[in-house]
C-alpha cells in the first residue's frame, strides 16, 4: 500500500469526504487537483473548495489549473509519478491527463451507470420517481460517464427522501466504495465491464446540468410528479414558484419541502388555500400539496408558519402554472 501513489481530483463536499477516506485508509496521496479559488457571496470573498480545505489540513500539494491542457500543469502533474488518478465530482479530464498514470484513472459517479449519466444524477433519480439508485466506479475514457465499470453499489430511495438526504447517504457510502475500488486495482483483481454489456432497466435516462428554468414548479402536472420535483431539487438548487394576486402583487418563493394530500380537489390547479397561520396548500388536479418549508426572495429559509406570520395572503392568491414568471 505504501508504494501506491495517488493524485486526487475533486471539488465539493462530496469529494472531500472520499479524500479523507483514502487518507484514513493509509494511501499516499501525492497531490490534489481542485478548481481555482473564486470570489463568492455579497462580499465577494475568495472561497476555497471543500477539497482544497481538506488538502490544506493534511498539508498535501495542491494544483488549481485554469486549463487542464496547460503545459505547466501537465509537467507538474507528471512530476508526481502517480500510479493512479482518482476523480470525484470534477470536470471532464482530457485524455492527456487520464492516460498519464500506469494503473489508469477512475471516477466515482452517483448513479447506477449506465443510467443517469451527467451532472445531476442524484436529483434526477428522485425527480423521476426512482425507488433505488447507487454508486458506480469506472475507468475514464473519451466519453463522459461511459467507461468500463469497476464496482456498483445499490441504495434504496425512500418515498419522502430529498436530494440533500440522498446526497449525504451516497457520500458516506462512497467513502467505502472508493477505497475498495483502489484496493481492487492495487491487487490486480479488477474485472471491468463495458457499459453496453450491463442491461439497464427500461430506457436510458440522462442527468443533465439543471437550469433555473427547469426548477420552476408546473402546477398543472399530477401531484406525485410535482412532489418528486420539489424533493429532487431540495435543498439545492431548490424548486421555485410565484404566488400572485390581482389585488396584492406577487411573491417569489423557493420550496424546499411539502406534503401530499391525496384527495380530490374542487379548486383549479394553482389555487392557494390557507388559514394564514399554520398551512398553505396549492391545489392540483388530483390533490393538494401543503408547503412546509419555503424561502421568500431576499429572506431566509423558514417553516410555513413563520412565513405566514410575516406575510398574510389576503384575497385570492394563485401559484403561476405556465412558463411565465
Amino acid at each position: 500500500m505504501e508504494n501506491l501513489k495517488i493524485v486526487y481530483f475533486g471539488t465539493p463536499e462530496f469529494a472531500a469526504s472520499q479524500l479523507e477516506a483514502i487518507l484514513a485508509a493509509g494511501y499516499d496521496v501525492a497531490a490534489v487537483v481542485t478548481m481555482p479559488d473564486k470570489p463568492a457571496g455579497r462580499g465577494q470573498k475568495i472561497q476555497y473548495s471543500e477539497v482544497k480545505k481538506a488538502a490544506l489540513q493534511h498539508e498535501l500539494p495542491i494544483l488549481q489549473p485554469e486549463k487542464l491542457k496547460d503545459p505547466l500543469f501537465l509537467q507538474q502533474l507528471a512530476s508526481f509519478k502517480a500510479d493512479l488518478f482518482v476523480v470525484v465530482a470534477f470536470r471532464m479530464l482530457p485524455a492527456v491527463v487520464w492516460q498519464m498514470p500506469r494503473l489508469g484513472t477512475f471516477n466515482l459517479h452517483a448513479s447506477l451507470l449506465p443510467q443517469y449519466r451527467g451532472a445531476a444524477p442524484i436529483n434526477f433519480a428522485i425527480i423521476n420517481g426512482e425507488t433505488e439508485t447507487g454508486l458506480t466506479t469506472f475507468f475514464l475514457n473519451e466519453e463522459i460517464d461511459k467507461g468500463a465499470v469497476i464496482m456498483r453499489e445499490t441504495v434504496p430511495i425512500r418515498p419522502d427522501e430529498s436530494a440533500g438526504e440522498l446526497h449525504d447517504e451516497l457520500m458516506m457510502l462512497g467513502n467505502r466504495v472508493v477505497v475498495e475500488t483502489i484496493q481492487k486495482i492495487e491487487a490486480g483483481i479488477v474485472c471491468a465491464l463495458e457499459q453496453d454489456t450491463l442491461e439497464p432497466e427500461g430506457e436510458l435516462k440522462p442527468a443533465p446540468k439543471i437550469s433555473k428554468e427547469f426548477c420552476r414548479i408546473d402546477w398543472s402536472r399530477d401531484i406525485q410528479s410535482v412532489y418528486n420535483h420539489i424533493r429532487g431539487l431540495s435543498p439545492y438548487p431548490a424548486a421555485h414558484t410565484v404566488l400572485t394576486s390581482t389585488e396584492n402583487g406577487r411573491i417569489e418563493l423557493k420550496v424546499f419541502a411539502a406534503e401530499m394530500e391525496l384527495h380530490p380537489s374542487n379548486e383549479q390547479p394553482g389555487c392557494i388555500v390557507t388559514d394564514n397561520k399554520r398551512y398553505l396548500k396549492v391545489a392540483l388536479r388530483d390533490g393538494y400539496l401543503s408547503l412546509t418549508e419555503v424561502q421568500q426572495a431576499g429572506k431566509k429559509r423558514m417553516s410555513i408558519a413563520d412565513f405566514l406570520r410575516g406575510t398574510q395572503l389576503i384575497g385570492n392568491w394563485t401559484a403561476l402554472i405556465g412558463d411565465k414568471s
